[in-house]
C-alpha cells in the first residue's frame, strides 16, 4: 500500500503528460559541506583537490522514499584562473531514477587582496528511468499471467530517456562570508517516456541561494551559521543551520528546514570529525516534523570528503584566493 501511495504522484502527472517536472532539486542535510554539488563556481575553492560522496536515504521506512547518492571532485586550476569539477549523482523514487553527470568550468575575479568571486558554467546529460512494472493504475490488470495498465500514458516495462542540462552560479569567498547564487536545468529540456503514447516530461529551472559565515567565538571553537534556500519559483525550501567546530577537527550542530507553518519539514543534527588530515567523515539524522512522521524513521546522510591539502599542477596561486573551508 505505501508503495502505491507513494507512485501515485508520478501516475498523476504523467495523466496531465506534456506537463514540466514540478519538484525540487534532491535534499542534503548536510549541503553546507557539499556546495559544489549545486554551485559549478565553487569548484576549486577548497584550494586543492576535494572529492566528496554523499548516501541519503530520505523518510526510512517508508517504502519508495528517495534515495540519492552524489560524488563529485574539483580542483583550481591557477594558470586558468578558475577551477574544473566533475560530478555524478543519482536519485531512485518510487518508480522514477534520475542520473545526472555534468562537468564544470569557473572563472575567478578578485574582488579585493582577501575576496574573489567566482563565476561558474556546467554541462552535463540527465537519465530519466520509470520503471512500469512499480506503477500501478486504477483500472489496471495485475494478475498471475496477466500485466497491463489498460492506460496507454503508463510504460509495462522500465523505460528510459536522456536530455541535456546546462547549470550556471555566482559565488562570492571571504574571509568572513560566503554567498552564493545559481541555476541548473537552464535549458528546460524534456524526456520523451515511450508507452502507448508518448509523454513528455520537462525539467524545470531550479535556483539555490546560500550565505555563509565563520565566527571565532573562543580559542578553539569557531561557529559556522548558514542559511540555505532552493526553489523552482513554484516552491520554496529554506533552511537555517550552525554548527560549531572545535580544534580545527570535529564539529557539531543543528538545521531546521522550513520557512511558516505549512512548510516545516524536519530538524536536523550534524556531528563530524577529520579522520586524519586529508579526509572528513560526518552523518546528518533528520526528526521528520511533517506528517511523514507517522510512517517513516526519519533520514540518515553520510558524507565523507578527502582533500590533497596541497597544490597540484602548474601555475602560482592568486595572493587574493583565501581558504575558508567550511569544515
Amino acid at each position: 500500500m505505501k508503495r502505491i501511495v507513494t507512485l501515485i504522484a508520478f501516475v498523476q502527472f504523467a495523466y496531465f503528460g506534456w506537463a514540466q517536472q514540478a519538484q525540487l532539486a534532491p535534499q542534503y542535510s548536510m549541503y553546507m559541506l557539499n556546495r559544489y554539488a549545486f554551485n559549478p563556481a565553487y569548484a576549486g575553492l577548497d584550494n586543492s583537490l576535494s572529492i566528496t560522496g554523499v548516501y541519503r536515504k530520505q523518510w526510512a521506512g517508508l517504502e519508495g522514499s528517495p534515495t540519492t547518492q552524489n560524488i563529485n571532485m574539483h580542483l583550481p586550476l591557477y594558470y586558468l584562473r578558475g577551477g574544473f569539477g566533475i560530478g555524478l549523482e543519482n536519485e531512485s523514487l518510487g518508480a522514477e531514477q534520475n542520473t545526472t553527470a555534468s562537468v564544470s568550468y569557473n572563472y575567478w575575479l578578485p574582488v579585493n587582496k582577501t575576496s574573489l568571486l567566482s563565476i561558474g558554467v556546467g554541462a552535463g546529460i540527465v537519465q530519466k528511468s520509470i520503471d512500469g512494472t512499480k506503477l500501478r493504475a486504477p483500472d489496471g490488470v495485475y494478475e498471475p499471467g496477466a500485466f497491463n495498465h489498460n492506460d496507454d500514458f503508463i510504460p509495462l516495462t522500465k523505460e528510459t530517456a536522456q536530455a541535456p542540462t546546462v547549470n550556471v552560479g555566482v559565488y562570492f569567498q571571504s574571509p568572513k562570508f560566503d554567498v552564493g547564487l545559481s541555476a541548473n536545468n537552464l535549458l528546460g529540456s524534456s524526456f520523451a517516456i515511450e508507452a502507448n503514447e508518448t509523454v513528455n516530461i520537462g525539467l524545470v529551472q531550479n535556483y539555490f541561494f546560500i550565505f555563509a559565515g565563520a565566527f571565532d567565538i573562543g580559542q578553539n571553537l569557531v561557529l559556522h551559521p548558514s542559511v540555505f534556500a532552493k526553489s523552482d519559483t513554484r516552491q520554496t525550501q529554506a533552511e537555517i543551520s550552525a554548527i560549531l567546530k572545535y580544534n580545527g577537527n570535529i564539529f557539531g550542530g543543528v538545521s531546521f528546514r522550513g520557512y511558516n507553518s505549512d512548510a516545516i519539514d524536519a530538524f536536523s543534527f550534524i556531528g563530524g570529525f577529520k579522520l586524519s588530515e586529508k579526509i572528513t567523515l560526518a552523518y546528518s539524522y533528520d526528526r521528520t516534523l511533517s506528517g511523514l512522521d507517522a510512517v517513516s524513521n526519519g533520514s540518515h546522510e553520510i558524507l565523507i570528503n578527502y582533500n590533497l591539502n596541497k597544490s597540484i599542477g602548474a601555475g602560482i596561486p592568486p595572493k587574493v584566493i583565501f581558504n575558508p573551508r567550511f569544515l
